[in-house]
Formats: structure tokens, sequence, C-alpha cells
């Protein structure tokens, strides 16, 4: 009978252990989904974390300090206290903060007013009194990166309890510090990005509208000089002429730079016949001057497949292409385009086959890289940014379909293919 007491208060203690454990892992999962939402901020984690600490504890209030390595000093990051002015403040490394985060061990007082470490300077900018503390360092991957501190625990002294759930805590709260501060960086990161990137849209879009008006002018003046019945007149109006349709080109290519990242989510796609794809791609190319001086021949050999595709995004893919065929075939050549039903793959495949320069086979996949061209820069004899290929690739890829070249070598022109998956039965209606 008289050891009931002692078995009784060994349960009641286990019990104790066993909320503090549950209370704990309940901490952890709360800091993870902080640190996982799409908006995770590092105030509200600490500030999650300081009340977690000051309950767990029974304590006034907590702070957490971290060690700045561009200050190369410990500055309050955050407390449960309402002074936000010490939100920054530099704490001295001859505090008990600063003891603390040099030895990397626990410090426990139970009388901060004897204390010679303790740092006066907050208590009187707070007008708070610090009678006791508890602080414990942070620690993430063996490298101390601060102090988590308990402040006037409301029943002294400080447990054994008080400095294990603590140091548990610290431990939690340091890996998720750490991977807060990264994620933040990464969102300030993406801001900046973000930002560069419209910069460059809205120089794109600015530059592009102002070069098109003079070079309107210019084509209007060009092509009436054309038709003057001086051949002198007129040959040197065609070299205008042709070299401003060069300069129409590279602004076309630098208004459609923003679809080297084309999305799917951002296509508006229909359900639509593979020869009103094939109609449409004719009469564009048709339209362009430089191609009335090649032999272009379009083969339909199916117009009822139905294609499920965003047909302005297609056809800008398909243009860059038949462009580029246009480019590197000699005057008066062939270019033939074929549109055709491939039941072994489910696909609708449109090839452009040229008889220009042709590609070499270590070429064949690099030829789809941004800004990449087969000739060296400095003795280019073609025009061009070098991006039509890579917006064509990204905009295939987008409708899930699929783009690649095949040539026989250098003299032996090149075919380019385009296939697309067809256009479900749900998709068509």
């Amino acid at each position: 009978m008289s050891d009931a007491p002692i078995e009784i208060g060994y349960i009641q203690q286990l019990e104790a252990e066993v909320k503090n454990l549950k209370r704990l892992l309940e901490i952890n999962n709360v800091l993870n989904t902080i640190l996982l939402k799409p908006t995770a901020n590092i105030d509200a984690l600490l500030g999650y974390l300081m009340n977690a600490a000051a309950t767990l504890t029974s304590s006034q209030s907590a702070s957490v300090i971290l060690w700045r390595e561009d200050l190369d000093a410990l500055v309050i990051a955050a407390t449960t206290t309402d002074a936000t002015n010490l939100i920054g403040r530099v704490v001295p490394l001859d505090s008990i903060a600063g003891t603390i985060f040099k030895d990397q061990k626990v410090v426990q007082v139970d009388d901060a007013t004897t204390d010679p470490r303790h740092y006066e300077g907050i208590d009187q900018t707070n007008k708070f009194v610090t009678r006791s503390l508890l602080g414990v360092p942070l620690i993430a991957r063996d490298k101390v990166i601060g102090v988590l501190e308990v402040i006037n625990k409301h029943t002294l002294p400080w447990t054994i309890e008080d400095i294990r759930n603590l140091s548990v805590l610290a431990g939690e709260a340091a890996i998720a510090i750490e991977v807060g501060q990264l994620v933040m960086a990464l969102q300030k990161a993406n801001a900046e990005l973000a930002e560069l990137d419209n910069l460059k849209n809205d120089f794109i879009a600015i530059a592009s509208h102002e070069l098109r008006t003079p070079l309107g002018i210019i084509m209007g003046y060009a092509s009436f000089l054309q038709e003057e019945d001086d051949a002198s007149v007129s040959e040197q109006a065609s070299k205008v002429m042709e070299s401003a349709m060069q300069l129409r080109r590279i602004i076309d290519a630098m208004i459609n730079l923003r679809y080297l990242k084309q999305k799917t989510e951002s296509l508006q796609r229909e359900p639509i016949p593979l020869g009103a794809i094939m109609d449409d791609l004719k009469h564009d190319t048709l339209a362009v001057t430089s191609s009335r001086t090649h032999q272009l021949e379009f083969v339909m050999d199916d117009v009822e497949s139905r294609i499920f595709v965003d047909r302005t995004r297609l056809l800008m893919a398909l243009n860059n292409i038949l462009n580029n065929a246009v480019i590197y075939t000699p005057a008066g050549n062939k270019i033939t385009v074929t549109g055709r039903f491939h039941p072994e793959t489910n696909e609708a495949v449109i090839s452009i086959q040229d008889t220009g320069i042709g590609i070499e086979q270590d070429q064949l996949e690099r030829i789809f890289k941004e800004f990449y061209q087969v000739e060296d820069h400095m003795v280019r004899r073609y025009g061009g940014l070098g991006i039509g290929l890579s917006i064509a690739q990204a905009v295939v890829h987008a409708h899930h379909g699929r783009i690649w070249a095949e040539s026989d070598g250098l003299g032996k022109g090149a075919t380019f293919f385009v296939a697309l998956p067809l256009a479900e039965l749900d998709e068509q209606d």
C-alpha cells in the first residue's frame, strides 16, 4: 500500500511527458504547414514559434534572436511583446543571449536582476521587467543561427522538462527558420525575375511598335518605287524592300520572344480540320513577298482529320518553320508542304521539305536551341535572331506534339516534321 502514491506519481509524470510530446509533434506539423503554404511568411512562422515556446514552458513571453551575417551581430527577429520597435535591435555578445550563442549551451537564469550579463537596454526601451530567463541555441546543420528565449516563468523554478521541451522545440525551429529564410529568398528572387521579365516584355513591345511605324513607311515607298519604269530605280527599291522584309522578320521575332516559354494552359484550343490549317498556312505564305521567288507546293492528303489546337499559335509555329525554309532555300528552288494522317501513331503530321542548304547530322537537334544558329555570327549570310525554331518547338510541345528535322547533309535540303495528336471525339463536339 505504501508504494501506491509513488506509482500514481510516476504514471502522472509519464502522462505529462506524453502530453508534451504530442504538443511538440503538433507544433512541428504547424511549422511545416506554414512553410508549405504558397505565401510562406517567416514572420508568421516566428510568431507561432514564440507563442508555442511561451505556452510550452508556462512563461510570460518569448523572443527569437538571429545571427545576421551582413551585420556580424545578433539581432532581435521576433518577440511576443507588443514592442515592435525592438525588432532589428542588436543584442550585445556579452549578454545572456550572446553567451548562449557563443557557447552553444542552454542558459537558465532564475533571477535576471542579479546576473551581470542581463542586457537592461531592452527592458528600458520596452518598459518591461525581465525576472527570469531560459535560453537555448538554435542550431541547424551543426551551425548555430541564433537563440530562442522564454522569459518570466509564471512559477519558478525552471524545470528539466522546460529545458528538454525548449531544446526539442529549438531543434525543430532552427530547421524551420532556415528553410523559411530560403523560401523567402526564393520568393524574392522570383519576384525580381518576374519584374525583370515584365520590363523586358514592355521594352520589346515599345521598341517593336516604334520600329514598325517608320518601317511601314519605308516599305510603302519601296513598293511604290519598284513599279517605276527606270530599271535602276526599281532594282534599288527591290534591295530596300528585301532589307525591310528582313528587318520586319526580326521585329516579329522580338514580339514573339514571350512564346519561348509557351504553356499549355495559356492556349486557346479548339478542334480544327487539318485542311483548314493547311489553307491558312498557304494563304499566309503566299502573302509574303520573298516566297514568290520560290516554287511552293501544298499537298493535303487528309483534310478532314481534326486537331485540337490554338489556331493562332500553331500557325505562328508553322510560319516560323516555313520562313526558315524560304530563307535557307535559294530563289527558284522548291518547297513542299504536306499534311497527312498517320494511323499508326494516331497523329496528324505536317511536313515542310525544302531543297536548300541542308543540315549536318550533328546540328539536327541543336537548331531548336534558343538563339542557336549553325553559321558563325561573324560570317553570317542569313539574318534572324535564331529563335524561330525554338518558338515553334515550344508551341508544338505545349500542344503535346512532336517536332523534329531530318536532312541528308549539306546541300541536300531538309525536312521539318510537326506531329500533333488528333482531337478526341468529346473535344470535337
